[in-house]
């Protein structure tokens, strides 16, 4: 009975000495796969180029139609912007023109704003209503207003003659007396005198005045010379 025993054990301790030895020989293989398979076979591999990334385009203002369009808190939800443009400003009626005297100097220009105003003497760079005089020849004149010239011959500025009225018809019988000078009408001239100055001592002639050259008033003497371009009129200080 004892040798069965025996004999058993051994048998036991021989498989238990060959699990261990297979044991041994599994974590051996173990540990070399482990090692090939962890050692480095060559050289690292490169990573790849990276392409740029393409340029977003700018953003359109046609994109956002519809955000407009469509946008809930806009009252008209219209994208259509409306301008409004100023009136343009009316061009005013260009001054009146009795001459231009050149006395040696710089060359004056008679001009009233307004017809029948009185006219005065106005050099370059002055200022009559919205008008600047920008330059004076000797038979035109330059404007300059709201950034714009304008050339105008001297006579174009001139009062225009009025019309011709219809021929009076032929006096009758009772008619045929004598005129008598017209009181009022000579003290109308007479009352006319020496206008605006014009330079220093000089002053200007009042329109529609009919005194003859050498018309002496109020210390001033009618000058009446004639130019080329029409008669210049002026009152001196009798000395």
């Amino acid at each position: 009975m004892s040798r069965r025993i025996w004999a058993l054990n051994l048998i036991l301790l021989a498989l238990a000495l060959a699990a261990a030895w297979q044991l041994r020989l599994r974590w051996q293989q173990g540990r070399l796969q482990e090692a090939k398979v962890l050692r480095p076979t060559g050289a690292a591999p490169q990573p790849l180029p990276l392409e740029p990334l393409p340029t977003p385009e700018p953003p359109r203002a046609a994109a956002f139609k519809d955000v407009a369009l469509k946008m809930l808190f806009a009252e008209d939800r219209n994208p259509e912007v409306v301008i409004e443009e100023e009136p343009k400003k009316p061009m005013p009626p260009f001054p009146q023109a009795y001459g231009i005297m050149s006395l040696g100097g710089p060359p004056v220009v008679i001009l009233s704003e307004k017809p029948g105003q009185a006219g005065r003497g106005y050099s370059a760079g002055d200022k009559i209503g919205e008008f600047t005089i920008a330059a004076v020849g000797e038979d035109e004149v330059v404007f300059s207003w709201e950034g714009q010239t304008f050339r105008k011959k001297l006579e174009e500025l001139k009062a225009k003659a009025p019309e011709t009225q219809a021929a009076a018809p032929a006096p009758t019988a009772a008619a045929a007396e004598p005129a008598r000078p017209n009181v009022e009408s000579v003290s109308a001239v007479q009352e006319k005198g020496p206008g605006e100055p014009v330079t220093g001592e000089l002053r200007s002639c009042v329109p529609g005045d009919t005194s003859p050259p050498g018309t002496v008033r109020d210390g001033y003497r009618k000058v009446v010379t004639r130019t080329p371009f029409g008669s210049a009129c002026h009152w001196e200080p009798v000395k």
